[in-house]
């Protein structure tokens, strides 16, 4: 994968509009989308979804999941045995 900083709008604390990183293919050649970290949690937008669209995460949720190896190897587990609705 490739991660790009596309807009670093951050003083010395994580701000409302936060950090966006853009998520290329391995080659570069595709975007397969942008994540946003903001001072409330993570955003992902999939594909060139706008940030509004995308699925939001908090902090305290995003801890919870990446507090062990096994607690985020179960979540990783249970989202690929759901189908994805591609829109």
């Amino acid at each position: 994968m490739q991660v790009w900083i596309k807009s670093l709008k951050v003083e010395m604390q994580v701000k409302q509009n936060g950090i966006e990183l853009e998520i290329r293919s391995k080659d570069g050649a595709e975007q397969l989308g942008d994540c946003y970290a903001t001072m409330t949690g993570l955003i992902w937008c999939r594909g060139r979804k706008k940030k509004e669209n995308g699925i939001k995460i908090k902090w305290e949720d995003f801890i919870t999941i990446c507090s062990s190896e096994e607690r985020l190897k179960a979540a990783i587990k249970a989202a690929k045995l759901v189908k994805d609705v591609q829109d």
